[in-house]
């Protein structure tokens, strides 16, 4: 079971942004955003928002790199996936 992070390609707020999630359970991943200083109110449904400044730390921490694409089809896979609307 491992935690994924997506490149920051994401724009918003005058930053872009990276997605982190687990394949195993939320509670897996507040865990480690905990531990790489994410606060819990950048918890969205089913991912953490996490800045581009802070990918590094996220990689450094374990958390593995995939693209976009792949980050969704895990996190599907796992059952934890919840879109916008449902």
């Amino acid at each position: 079971m491992a935690v994924y992070i997506d490149p920051p390609t994401w724009p918003g707020h005058g930053r872009m942004w990276s997605h982190l999630v687990s394949d195993r359970s939320f509670d897996e991943l507040h865990r480690f955003a905990a531990r790489i200083g994410a606060p819990r109110r950048a918890f969205e449904r089913d991912h953490y928002d996490v800045p581009a400044e802070r990918y590094d730390d996220a990689v450094r921490a374990g958390a593995v790199e995939v693209g976009s694409k792949e980050l969704v089809r895990r996190l599907t896979q796992a059952g934890l996936r919840r879109p916008k609307g449902r």
